[in-house]
This record gives structure tokens, sequence and C-alpha cells, in this order.
């Protein structure tokens, strides 16, 4: 699947309704002063143009194999001939919009934002609707109301439209502060933290502030669920049930990213797709959070525009995290740790031996062998957790910074990667006894051993639970 896909493999039928803006990219460098006022000079390297607003969701999801119908309206200018030919695997169904095609230029050096220009983009009047817009609504698996703030969502005729569907079909609605409210009855409300708070005047941070906004939001919008995004934290799912108002948070995995553009309209995208394939609305938005995820881990906005867009697998912890964790450590001075195994089976002798490693240093990076390592060492029968719920349960733990995974027999080639400044090991021997020791010794690492726990062992656990069995 492309960059930031996570859901169905099946092409489903979707249409994305609201504002289509055009989106220019300009990049390059800046080494000079112009003459004729203090201002950088800009030597254009890209200039790099897609559709933004609903086109860029629905520009998203036909990437990703889908069936998509792009409800909109459209300007009769160059503008938009542009924006029709930049979504050639999109049906275009637009109404007249009766102003200019909005345009948004953002120029960068380096990774630097320089300034953004805007054409066409005051607000216009709410759009007429044509027959042929509201009939695009029918038959599809799903809806996405792509809301930007320019009238197509608040248009009565749409609106009347979407609420004759929310009966038989999944709609999600991504709102903006400047739009429409979403119709009632449909499924989720996307909001991130901060039009929530201007849609409610609510005060507050993260979850507590994120679960009195959903629920103030579902009864004020009537819709079935409320989803409050959180940026890299996850989103708030408040929904209605049949015993009251539930709320579940829902954790996004860390991924290190630049330009978050795009990442609510990826978000959305994703509930859409889950929704559609029959998920229910918690499980759907934990589909759009990890799809929001893999699209910035991907390099966001680019990797729309690549050929072939990397597969991202985000599992929290992976070599990626390891080697910022470790970067951020180094830069403060601090002193990077090391430990690992196979971890199978989290006792208390394990965690009392990576408190004990933790506490030598600024951080702990846990090597931990693959599925495939624990076989080739423990055999057939093992491991008895998959590498992904060992990943996920070490993290768990306040002492571990970062997992990093290794296929071979032993750690060093992963320990070669990163050089931690101590490798610690619980166990009966001396340090100069560890095989890690040579390994550590090319870069002037420590070896170190912390106190050793008898009785504590996954293979006695392990014989005890077959007993039982």
């Amino acid at each position: 699947m492309s960059a930031g896909g996570t859901a169905s493999t099946r092409r489903l039928r979707i249409a994305v309704v609201g504002d289509t803006l055009l989106d220019v990219d300009v990049s390059g460098t800046s080494e000079r002063l112009s003459p004729d006022a203090p201002v950088p000079v800009v030597d254009v390297r890209t200039d790099d143009r897609r559709a933004g607003g609903a086109g860029l969701v629905a520009t998203m999801l036909a990437k990703d194999g889908h069936d998509v119908t792009l409800v909109t309206v459209l300007g009769d200018d160059v503008h938009a001939e542009e924006l029709r030919a930049l979504l050639p695997d999109v049906r275009i169904v637009a109404g007249p919009s009766g102003v200019a095609t909005p345009t948004k230029t953002r120029v960068r050096v380096g990774e630097h934002a320089l300034v953004r220009i805007d054409e066409g983009c005051d607000t216009p009047p709410v759009p007429d609707v044509t027959d042929a817009m509201t009939a695009a609504l029918a038959d599809v698996d799903a809806v996405v109301v792509a809301d930007y703030g320019r009238g197509v969502a608040a248009a009565p005729v749409l609106r009347d439209a979407i609420a004759a569907v929310t009966a038989t079909t999944p709609v999600v609605w991504d709102p903006h502060p400047k739009g429409a409210s979403p119709v009632a009855g449909i499924t989720v409300a996307t909001p991130n933290a901060s039009e929530a708070r201007r849609f409610t005047d609510l005060r507050g941070e993260g979850v507590p502030f994120a679960t009195d906004a959903a629920a103030a939001l579902v009864d004020a919008w009537d819709v079935v669920a409320v989803a409050v995004t959180l940026g890299d934290r996850g989103a708030l799912v408040g929904r209605r049930t049949t015993r009251g108002l539930d709320s579940r948070f829902v954790p996004a995995p860390h991924v290190t990213a630049g330009d978050p553009c795009g990442a609510g309209d990826r978000l959305a995208a994703g509930v859409a797709v889950a929704l559609a394939g029959g998920a229910d609305v918690p499980d759907a938005v934990a589909e759009g959070v990890q799809a929001a995820s893999e699209y910035l881990a991907a390099g966001g906005v680019a990797s729309l525009l690549a050929d072939a867009a990397p597969v991202v697998v985000a599992v929290p912890g992976a070599d990626r995290d390891a080697l910022r964790v470790v970067h951020e450590v180094r830069a403060s001075g601090g002193t990077v740790v090391a430990t690992g195994g196979c971890f199978d089976l989290l006792h208390a002798g394990h965690a009392r031996t990576l408190s004990a490693a933790r506490a030598l240093g600024d951080c702990l990076v846990v090597c931990l062998n693959s599925d495939d390592s624990v076989r080739a060492l423990k055999g057939p029968e093992r491991p008895i957790m998959t590498q992904d719920d060992r990943v996920e349960l070490l993290l768990a733990l306040d002492c571990v910074d970062a997992v990093v995974v290794f296929d071979e027999t032993t750690p060093d080639e992963a320990l070669r990667r990163f050089r931690p400044d101590v490798w610690a090991k619980g166990g009966d021997y001396t340090a100069d006894e560890l095989p890690e020791a040579v390994t550590l010794a090319e870069w002037g690492g420590r070896v170190v051993t912390v106190p050793f726990h008898p009785g504590r062992s996954t293979t006695r656990l392990a014989s005890a639970l077959a007993a039982v069995g």
C-alpha cells in the first residue's frame, strides 16, 4: 500500500465532499540578499503542485487504490484546469464556484518556511449545488467531508443530501473553524484540539480537555461520535452508546516527522476506509491515527509526489526512535546505556535488571532478539509472544527509552549502529566474560553487569504454564 495507508485492501467507492484548492510548494536555496531590499533571494530548485483541501483527501484515497469521486466546486480559470490535470485517477463532479480558484504557494529554503502567498483565498459566497453533485453521494461505501471553510459543506442542498445517506453510509466530517457545523447523524467528526477549543470555548490541554470537548460536541452537533485529534499523542474518541457516552483514548506510535501538512486529511481518510470495511468507531479512529503516523513517517505530502513511496512499518521503538533518543542524549552530554535479550514473557527479574541498567546512564536502549532470532536460539516453539508484542511491553516500562530489533543471534551489528557508552547485562558472570565486551571495545564502550535474580526465568515460567495446561 502507498504511504500512509493501513486499511482495507478491498477497492471501495468513496465520495469526498468539500473545498478544493491548488497547493504549490516552492523550495530552493538562498545565499544572498536582494540589492533592491534586505530580503533573501531564493534560487528555485523545485516547484511542486498538487490538489489541496478536499482534493488532497481524494488524492490520498486514489493512491490507496480506491474508486474516488470528488464533489466540489471549481472556478473557470487556468488553475481549475490544472487541478483537473492533477487528479487523473479521481472522478470530479464539480459545480461552478463563481470565483477564482484559491491557490496557496509555500516557499521554503531548506527545511525552513520563508513565506506563504495566498491568491483568491477570501471567503466566497456559499456556492450553488448541482443535481450531479448530490447524486454522486448515492451508492458509495463511505463519505468524507473535508470542510476548508469556503462554503461547499455549508450549502443547504448538499447538507440535505449528506443527511439522507447517514442512515446507511458512514460519514466522516473533518470540520474547519470558519466552516459549517457537521450534519446531524454523521458517524464521526474529527476536529483537532485547537478547533475543538474554538467550537466549545473550553480550555485545557491533553486528554482531560479532549474528553470534555468530545462530549460537548457530540451533544452540540448531534453526531454519533467525535474524535478530537491530539497531534503526535493520538486521538480521544467520545461516542454515544446504549449506556451513555463512552470515551476512548487512541495513542499514536512515535514517528520522527517534519511538515505535518495533510496529517488530518490522512487521518480522516483512514477512518472512512476502516468504517467502510466494517470497523466500529474506536477501531476506525485507531486505523486513522496509524495511517496519519505512517504518512508523516514516509515524508508527508512529499510521499504523495513520489512514484513509489516506501512502506513504513510504524512499530513503536523502531531503529529510527533509538537513533533519535541516542542523538538527543549525546547532544546534551549524557550517557547511552544498552542491554539485550529475548524478553519472552516479561517477569520480575527482567524488570529489576532493566531498572538497574537504566540507572547507569541517561537513556536505555534494549536490543531485542527478533522472532527468527529467538527461534534460532530457543527452538521452534519459541517465542511465546511476537516481537511486536514484546516491543510494546518493553516500551511500556518507564525505564526503557527505545528498542532495536535484530535478526542475528548476537546484538553486535545492532550495537555498532548506535555505539552505546555502556552495555549492561544481568548474570552470574564477570563483565569481561560477556561476548559483547569485544564489540564495545571497538569504540571505547564499557561492559557492566547488574544484579542477577536467580529463580526468575522465562523458561521456568513457560514450563510451569505448560504443566498447568
